[in-house]
């Protein structure tokens, strides 16, 4: 289960997932109110007729890449395990229900559905919306088969190893520096998510000091991954930064921005520069419109030479490996994954 994709490059196909995407409460926690002013009155009639540019210089023949992607693992995962596959999406086509109408058609005996949301790290706005919103969709179809998630997997030795992989080739190149950037969130969201009310930027180093807190904070898991990632491939501190891209409105969201890294590297000495997108697990929006295209635009405006995005790790060999592995473990008795 991945985030989704509009129908269509259309502005009214662009506009009407955007509406169904912003006003989810978990993406802008507001009242329904504020939140329907807000999104119905000034983002989505302002935004749409931009995002459907912006889809449209990533558009492919098959249609959305995410989707697109999101098929092909499906079809290679189909190869490695026995059990049935099938596809959903948290906004837009196709809906979860569709997913387990789609099983249920194929296995009337269907007992349980594995969820494995396509998100490494926990936050409200991504991990915790697909389940819920995968929960809800179970309970109103009144469905007799169990429901069963698994857990972010910021950590797990199978991605991050599939990670590392998938990066390797290009240290290899000449390269002056990294930039693992991940999808920012805003900091009353870390707040929110903070079980102890006291932890997650209000500690000094906070990421780094053991709390409760950490199982659902997205800036650790964020800050762990890239530890691990680092630490196996041999990358120094000073050879990389982590930032946060994507930013909505005027509100604190957590930092430092990826825009404003691409902006100040070139002016201190970084020439050639790597991204790496580790929150996303399929190339979307996000990492072949405003990474590639528009972060290499201000890259090299500000004095760079060469910006080269690393794909995500979309069907690559290891990921459809550790997906597999997963399940079986699952199905072999092995509940670490499980989320509750």
């Amino acid at each position: 289960m991945n985030l989704g994709s509009p129908d269509s490059t259309s502005v009214k196909d662009v506009k009407h997932y955007l509406d169904e995407f912003l006003m989810d409460e978990r993406v802008i926690d507001k009242p329904w109110l504020a939140r329907a002013l807000l999104v119905k009155g000034i983002i989505v009639p302002f935004r749409a007729p931009k995002s459907a540019k912006a889809y449209a210089s990533i558009w492919t023949d098959k249609g959305s890449p995410l989707i697109v992607i999101s098929k092909n693992l499906r079809d290679a995962l189909k190869k490695e395990i026995e059990e049935p596959v099938a596809i959903a999406m948290r906004y837009g086509n196709p809906s979860p229900k569709a997913a387990f109408d789609e099983l249920l058609e194929k296995h009337p005996d269907l007992e349980e559905v594995i969820a494995i949301p396509m998100y490494p790290h926990y936050a409200m706005s991504s991990f915790e919306t697909a389940v819920e919103y995968a929960k809800d969709q179970h309970k109103k179809g009144g469905y007799s088969f169990k429901l069963t998630t698994l857990k972010p997997f910021y950590d797990d030795p199978a991605y991050i190893h599939a990670l590392c992989e998938s990066i390797r080739p290009y240290l290899e190149q000449d390269w002056d520096h990294i930039v693992f950037s991940y999808h920012g969130v805003p900091e009353r969201h870390i707040y929110k998510g903070d079980v102890t009310g006291s932890h997650c930027l209000k500690v000094a180093d906070c990421c780094n000091k053991l709390s409760p807190a950490h199982e659902f904070c997205y800036r650790h898991q964020c800050h762990i991954t890239t530890q691990l990632v680092i630490e196996k491939l041999g990358i120094t501190n000073k050879q990389y930064t982590m930032s946060f891209q994507s930013r909505l409105g005027k509100d604190p969201w957590l930092e430092p921005f990826t825009i404003n890294l691409l902006h100040a590297l070139p002016k201190e000495g970084v020439k050639k520069l790597l991204v790496v997108c580790p929150a996303f697990v399929s190339d979307c929006l996000e990492t072949l419109e405003e990474m590639a295209e528009e972060g290499k635009e201000v890259f090299l405006h500000e004095g760079g030479e060469n910006f080269e995005l690393i794909p995500c790790l979309n069907v690559h060999p290891l990921w459809v490996n550790a997906l597999a592995g997963w399940v079986n473990a699952y199905k072999d008795g092995d509940k670490k994954m499980v989320f509750s």
